[in-house]
């Protein structure tokens, strides 16, 4: 039987620059689709998969994530002043329980591959998931809910994947293929960043991975690839023919919400989706597209 995934880890450490001036002086992670952030997005979606501990790889002026996970006496003794039980009730949901929250910093900005690395020490001897926020999954059973159930029966390494354009490929880390099996997909090899035409398949990593401790080893040798940085995927194929690795194809709608545009669209795909504002979204949507 293969071990219960138990930890994942987020990392967050990076600067946001993309969203400027937005991410001056907040976190983008704590950018929020409708009305939840982005982080909230991905704890939730960890929780719904059975993790248990909660792995943090923050850097400087990320202290607001650490304060969204903690309870707040002053809100919460204002709720309770006015009468918002309910209020309380659903924040209860969803924040951590006490002791289950480790935050340990990134000081350099080296890359995914080094983020992760970090964590190493909070992580030990035991497999774990990875959960980048800016990658926002919309699907009726969460996305690492499913990967975790495959990995009952793969073990090895496993990561989400998603077709893409070959014009694209270039942006993503992409799998050589050995196998395909439908949702479930053996890789012999991945390319991180291929140049234009060179990729193996059109099949791209997001940000969604289970992955073994033995991962930590390749990621200490502080190798560096693609960008300049410590790439994770890097590490994995060196893992390659002593570790099994797969590629899962997850059902649901993935939102780049580290791009501009992905960001927007994603904000009006939860509002179309929320019984309590589409109606409203919808008209908003088309009066828009009227007037344009």
């Amino acid at each position: 039987m293969v071990n219960t995934v138990r930890k994942a880890v987020f990392p967050v450490g990076g600067l946001g620059t993309r969203f400027l001036p937005a991410t001056k002086s907040m976190p983008k992670e704590m950018l929020p689709i409708v009305d939840k952030p982005l982080i909230q997005h991905a704890v939730e979606e960890a929780q719904a998969a059975g993790i248990e501990e909660f792995i943090f790889v923050t850097g400087r002026g990320k202290t607001t994530i650490e304060d969204h996970f903690d309870r707040s006496f002053e809100l919460h003794d204002l709720l309770k002043a006015r009468g918002r039980d309910d209020v309380i009730a659903e924040i209860a949901t969803w924040l951590p329980s006490a002791g289950t929250v480790a935050y340990t910093r990134q000081q350099e900005p080296l890359g995914l591959g080094h983020a992760v690395w970090c964590a190493r020490n909070l992580v030990g001897n035991e497999p774990f998931a990875v959960l980048l926020a800016d990658d926002l999954i919309l699907s009726e059973s969460p996305c690492l809910r499913q990967m975790v159930d495959t990995y009952q029966e793969t073990g090895g390494n496993l990561v989400a994947v998603m077709e893409v354009s070959p014009e694209h490929a270039s942006r993503y880390g992409v799998l050589d293929v050995a196998a395909d099996r439908g949702k479930l997909v053996e890789a012999r090899g991945l390319v991180e960043k291929p140049p234009a035409g060179s990729a193996p398949s059109n099949l791209a990593i997001i940000g969604r991975y289970i992955l073994r401790p033995e991962v930590f080893e390749h990621l200490g040798n502080a190798t560096k690839g693609a960008g300049d940085e410590i790439q994770l995927t890097d590490a994995l194929a060196a893992m390659l023919g002593a570790t099994p690795f797969f590629g899962y194809r997850y059902e649901g709608v993935r939102f780049d919400c580290g791009d501009k545009v992905g960001f927007l669209h994603a904000n009006l795909a939860y509002a179309l989706a929320r019984s309590d504002m589409s109606e409203d979204v919808r008209a908003i949507v088309r009066e828009i597209a009227q007037t344009l």
